[in-house]
């Protein structure tokens, strides 16, 4: 009988695989992936959730079946497996949206599908689920799934409070009376520069209050 006891499931190990896209390897502000979502779906905050939600079930689930699959992929088809599981997952999820949220669906348009060629899920197909088992890869997936969600909805909060307004499609600046001190949105945030100044914004935060993430390539 082997002696060898199994890793919890919620060890320090799989606990520093969740934290450590949330911040020191956040995809997109670290690792640079994923940006064009993150310009294009943010002008409101409901299609960034969605959004941010549909990545994080695509890139938990395709990295255990990826996982699970590992040892019986051939090496020269891994991608192309890959590529199907993504699709696969992709494709149930629009058609989730489809049936349950058309409106948000179709502010999402396009997107969605292209969540398929997001270098992000790829990314973690490849350098993760393909060397580890199903859990530390789902733990991984939800927390690479989580660090480009949390920026997407930061980005989409004030996109949207700056250039709509609202918060969710609830009208903020009315309520709390700056109309009526002259206040005028702002046109400029709900273009997609602004995104890309705004996403600039946060690593710049981001790295002045980490050094180390200065010194990375």
């Amino acid at each position: 009988m082997s002696t060898k006891e199994k890793e919890p499931l919620f060890s320090a190990k799989n606990l520093r695989i969740f934290t450590a896209p949330l911040s020191k390897e956040n995809p997109i502000t670290v690792q640079v992936l994923g940006i064009c979502s993150a310009l294009a779906i943010t002008v409101k905050l409901k299609p960034a959730l969605v959004m941010a939600l549909s990545v994080t079930i695509v890139v938990a689930v395709s990295n255990v079946v990826v996982a699970a699959m590992r040892k019986l992929i051939p090496e020269r088809i891994r991608i192309i497996v890959q590529l199907v599981v993504i699709a696969t997952m992709v494709i149930l999820v629009d058609q989730s949206l489809k049936a349950f949220a058309f409106d948000v669906s179709k502010q999402l348009s396009v997107f969605v599908g292209l969540i398929i060629t997001n270098c992000i899920i790829m990314g973690r197909l490849e350098a993760f689920a393909m060397a580890n088992k199903p859990w530390p890869s789902f733990i991984d997936g939800l927390g690479n799934g989580a660090g480009y969600g949390i920026i997407l909805i930061i980005v989409a909060f004030f996109r949207e409070l700056l250039g709509s307004g609202t918060v969710y499609g609830y009208p903020v600046m009315t309520k709390l009376g700056f109309y009526s001190t002259g206040y005028h949105n702002n046109g400029l945030m709900i273009l997609p520069p602004m995104a890309l100044i705004t996403v600039g914004i946060i690593i710049w935060v981001q790295r002045s209050r980490n050094k180390s993430l200065i010194e990375k390539k």
